[in-house]
């Protein structure tokens, strides 16, 4: 398990795998800033015994990937939808990425921001998805999926100066958003804060996420048109992305739906054998 950085696309992408390349691949895409380093390494090994070749990058403007240009506008984004780049570049730079690991077809898992993207992959890229998983998620419909006024706002907090401000921020945040039906293990997001703040903040490309999702489409009827084996996977108390957002790309995709009681934006420990099973069942359903 070592970080490799490969150019793809015009973009520098970092990455790194688990398990044996004979199994089939799964990319993992994980959300708004967060690296790759959030799909928790114990959480990718597991996948790996499950089963499959995983792999994790970090999306553009996130930890050692490289940068965007151009200054969000976030009012622009919304209202004109108009931003630096859409969450179509993004799915673009996952594609270029297994162009780069000579994956032609993969199993796609994405999580928040990276559910919205592996979407946006299946739409353009329909013929390179095994099975499609989307997690606490939501389809581009602006009706469905809203965050809770005070979710929304912790998300617009003006950015911290130093590392210890940042860990506490993120330590903060991360237990408002989290998941109240299960334990809060602060140590646990405390040491992710520090390992994140230590592979590279990207300030700016977090306003050009905020602006890619603003900006987006609804992928609504393009989903509808899938013919993919897909899960969809949503806390029942995330409010961040309110479950409406997860019924609503179920309802589109045909896809099963897993609502986790008590779960809410982000994927505690005690359900990793829930999703991990889930995973395994579509895209192993043939077999």
């Amino acid at each position: 398990m070592t970080e490799q950085i490969s150019e793809t696309g015009g973009i520098t992408l970092c990455h790194e795998s688990f398990g044996d390349p004979a199994d089939p691949p799964l990319l993992l895409v994980m959300g708004l800033a967060a690296p790759m380093i959030w799909w928790d390494d114990e959480f990718c090994a597991q996948l790996a015994e499950a089963g499959f070749h995983v792999h994790r990058f970090d999306n553009r403007d996130v930890g050692r990937s490289g940068h965007g240009t151009g200054r969000a506008n976030l009012p622009l984004a919304y209202v004109l939808r108009s931003a630096p780049y859409s969450l179509a570049d993004l799915a673009d730079d996952a594609a270029n990425l297994l162009d780069a690991l000579d994956i032609e077809r993969a199993h796609l898992v994405g999580a928040s921001m990276g559910g919205m993207i592996v979407q946006e992959f299946a739409i353009r890229y329909p013929h390179r998805v095994r099975t499609l998983t989307s997690i606490m998620s939501t389809t581009g419909a602006r009706n469905v999926g809203l965050p809770s006024p005070r979710a929304a706002l912790a998300m617009l907090a003006p950015g911290p100066r130093t590392r210890e401000e940042y860990v506490t921020q993120l330590v903060r945040t991360s237990k408002l958003i989290g998941s109240p039906g299960y334990p809060f293990d602060e140590e646990h997001f405390r040491r992710r804060a520090e390992r994140t703040y230590d592979r590279g903040l990207n300030p700016a490309g977090v306003f050009r996420h905020l602006a890619a999702i603003l900006s987006a489409r609804d992928r609504t009827a393009d989903l509808r048109r899938l013919a993919v084996r897909a899960l969809v996977i949503h806390g029942a108390a995330d409010p961040l992305v309110h479950v409406s957002g997860g019924r609503a790309t179920a309802r589109a995709l045909g896809a099963d739906l897993d609502v986790v009681p008590g779960m809410g934006h982000d994927l505690p420990r005690e359900v990793w054998p829930r999703v991990i099973a889930g995973i395994r069942r579509i895209a192993f359903a043939n077999r």
